[in-house]
């Protein structure tokens, strides 16, 4: 299992159990990605009968390290609440190089 669906995983079993402790680990963890000067821009909100996807544009500089990736999060919605939710990136291999150490 990779770190984005590891983590997409953990927060949401947390979200649903009540787990306080797993939920504050990966907050901890969004924290820290947070921590690398990500900025954030909404492009679209694209909505269906079931589902709602936001597409993103994430940007950011490290050191030498550059990150500009859009990305779509698709969340299904079941009795009214996100059940599941799916990333999909437009350049793993540059999101590793950026996050990575």
């Amino acid at each position: 299992m990779d770190g984005r669906h590891h983590i997409a995983t953990e927060f949401h079993s947390a979200l649903t159990t009540g787990d306080k402790n797993r939920l504050r680990a990966v907050l901890d963890r969004a924290a820290l990605i947070a921590s690398y000067g990500v900025d954030f821009a909404l492009e679209h909100v694209l909505v269906s009968a079931d589902n709602v996807a936001l597409g993103l544009h994430n940007t950011a500089r490290r050191g030498h390290r550059v990150l500009d990736e859009h990305l779509a999060t698709v969340c299904r919605i079941g009795d009214g609440r996100i059940v599941e939710i799916e990333i999909f990136l437009s350049d793993e291999p540059g999101m590793n190089a950026f996050f990575g150490a």
